[in-house]
């Protein structure tokens, strides 16, 4: 049972009848000298005739109060009141039925009966997908998504990454702007929806990483500055006032986070976090929250007996952020790489604007110095920022599974003026070498939903929020900001409009039909591929040997006895790729009756590439 503020069934006690009493608790250090706990449907009276049960100070624990109740059971509806105020959900909620602004709900996690034993899966030698509930299917619930996780496990596909599942207000959204991190969006299904999902998705061998969001909250529905410091004016971010993670108070904030990320690994069975910009997140302390939680997370790994993972999304350009701590690092065990991403677009898209501007100047270089070295920038100049940027990757001891290496994600995709994929501009056949890049580099490759078949569907920013003010100004914004770029406003989608959501849902009827259907068999083909040749799996980032020729515009590179070539240009290319007494044979190709290996010269043709293996 959880009772309020994130505490478990050691707050049980019993009355004089000896019927089981629960404790709530609540951290608020802002009430002045009166917290009520109230239920909803019942308004029982305390001795001081205010409605609810009075909470008392603890006297061990300054800023938190507490009561015993009888009247508590799964599903039970309660906020708090401080002094005399509104109720309030909890800032620990595991529920919230009727939003981010209704009241909490008990949830006992122990009534959910698992039917998977799952000794858990770590990120050495997986593949990743990128989900959003909302738009993986119409019905857009944890449910309507688990009948389709059989397709993902015959993909090939390791591990499904859900975008955030926090309460946020309305019913469709991105997630990004939740506000109670121990709860789980009700249209979605609710903490037992996302039990149902995990438990079906283990039952097919696919681990679940969850993305978690520590650097904002709301606005909308953010209730927690009427409880404590949970925000500061000391930093300041893109979104406000930062995360208190270094002020007065910070020391409760930071526990408040790290009980949030421990609980959806521990009560939800989940098999890692995403941590959404922890660049963003501004801690001047000596031991960063980010130490502080990895160490936690190592430690609760060890004792469920199964490896959990933080795979950080982080704009630094720091090798630190995922070496061990031992060594003076954070810690956490990867993080995604956009350095090569952003190589990989220029390359196949010839976009310049914005950071592709470093990246677009030499393309094929700059692709291949991310295949070996993973930071494009690790102390070069970056035009973008004004500035030097990042730091380089010790080859000799990093292991290529820290990061992470993709094509698409939510945020290239969607963040673009129109959500278009790269399946609106490209090729098949060059939508064929993103994924060979992808699928056989040395990161740990990683998928956004409906890639494998080059859905057409675009994905584009759409909100749902209930507040007429805040819905205004998230349209104005994004039709100010890309009108900057030369876009009319009329050609932006409304993000409050139903369209713009229902435009993103994925067509999986495209699946069957063509290019898609070849395409679909080649991502299958790359990632059996993958999970059969040791060779694609290898950590050694030392041993990636890359070729390219920038005019002609193919690349090349060797993962132990596999080489792989591909030819973005729209003309046959002869690629050199060994000598004459190398005995190699076509392992896979996407054009393969075109495709000619003889005398150590490798014959490409147009948009097409190719996995040769040794031997």
């Amino acid at each position: 049972m959880e009772e309020g503020d994130g505490r478990t069934g050691d707050g049980r006690s019993g009355d004089d009848k000896g019927e089981p009493l629960v404790r709530f608790e609540v951290w608020a250090p802002q009430a002045r000298d009166r917290v009520v706990l109230r239920f909803a449907g019942s308004d029982p009276e305390t001795s001081d005739g205010a409605a609810g049960t009075s909470m008392r100070p603890d006297p061990e624990r300054p800023g938190w109060w507490t009561a015993e109740t009888p009247e508590a059971a799964d599903g039970t509806r309660y906020a708090f009141a401080l002094d005399g105020g509104p109720p309030l959900p909890d800032p620990r909620s595991r529920r919230q039925p009727q939003g981010p602004d209704g009241p909490s709900a008990v949830v006992d996690h122990n009534a959910y009966e698992w039917r998977v034993p799952w000794p858990g899966r770590g990120l050495s030698g997986a593949v990743l997908y990128e989900l959003h509930l909302g738009t993986f299917t119409r019905e857009g619930t944890f449910d309507a998504a688990a009948e389709h996780l059989a397709e993902l496990a015959a993909l090939g596909i390791t591990h499904v990454e859900l975008m955030p599942v926090c309460p946020f207000p309305g019913t469709h959204g991105w997630g990004y702007e939740g506000v109670s991190l121990w709860a789980v969006h009700e249209p979605y299904g609710g903490p037992a929806g996302l039990k149902r999902f995990v438990d079906a998705a283990h039952g097919l061998g696919l681990g679940v990483v969850l993305d978690v969001v520590h650097n904002h909250l709301g606005p909308s529905g953010n209730h927690l500055p009427r409880f404590g410091p949970y925000f500061t004016e000391t930093h300041h971010t893109p979104w406000g006032a930062a995360v208190n993670l270094d002020a007065p108070g910070s020391d409760e904030v930071r526990a408040y986070l790290l009980g949030s990320a421990l609980a959806w690994l521990r009560d939800f069975r989940l098999d890692g976090l995403r941590l959404d910009a922890v660049h963003a997140l501004a801690d001047g302390r000596a031991l960063t929250f980010l130490e502080e939680l990895s160490a936690a997370v190592d430690a609760l790994g060890a004792d469920l007996g199964r490896p959990l993972f933080l795979i950080a999304e982080s704009d630094l350009g720091d090798p630190r952020t995922t070496t061990p701590r031992a060594q003076g690092g954070l810690g956490l065990h990867a993080q995604w790489n956009d350095d090569f991403h952003h190589a990989l677009h220029a390359a196949l898209t010839g976009e310049s604007q914005g950071y592709y501007a470093d990246f677009a100047r030499e393309p094929l270089a700059a692709l291949a110095k991310t295949l070996t070295r993973v930071f494009f920038h690790d102390g070069t100049y970056s035009s973008f920022r004004g500035r030097t940027h990042g730091r380089p990757v010790d080859r000799t001891s990093t292991p290529a599974h820290r990061f992470l290496g993709y094509a698409q994600t939510h945020d290239q995709i969607g963040n673009r003026a129109l959500g278009d994929r790269l399946s609106a501009t490209l090729s098949p056949g060059l939508l064929a070498c993103a994924a060979t890049l992808v699928l056989t580099g040395p990161c740990v490759p990683m998928l956004f939903m409906g890639e494998e078949w080059g859905a057409t569907t675009p994905w584009q920013f759409f909100t749902d929020h209930t507040d007429p003010e805040l819905a205004r100004a998230v349209r104005d914004g994004r039709r100010r900001e890309f009108a900057s770029h030369g876009w009319a406003a009329e050609d932006i989608p409304d993000p409050q409009d139903p369209r713009t959501r229902e435009r993103s849902c994925l067509d999986r009827s495209e699946r069957t039909r063509q290019p898609h259907a070849r395409l679909l068999a080649w991502y299958r083909e790359l990632i059996a591929l993958r999970h059969a040749r040791p060779d694609l799996t290898d950590p050694d980032l030392a041993a990636v040997r890359v070729a390219y020729d920038e005019v002609a515009r193919w690349l090349t590179y060797r993962r132990g006895d596999l080489r792989v070539a591909v030819n973005l240009s729209g003309d046959p290319v002869e690629i050199p790729v060994g000598g004459a007494d190398v005995r190699a044979g076509v392992a896979s190709a996407w054009d393969r009756p075109g495709t000619a290996w003889a005398d150590g010269v490798l014959r490409l043709p147009p948009e097409s590439c190719a996995v040769l293996a040794e031997g």
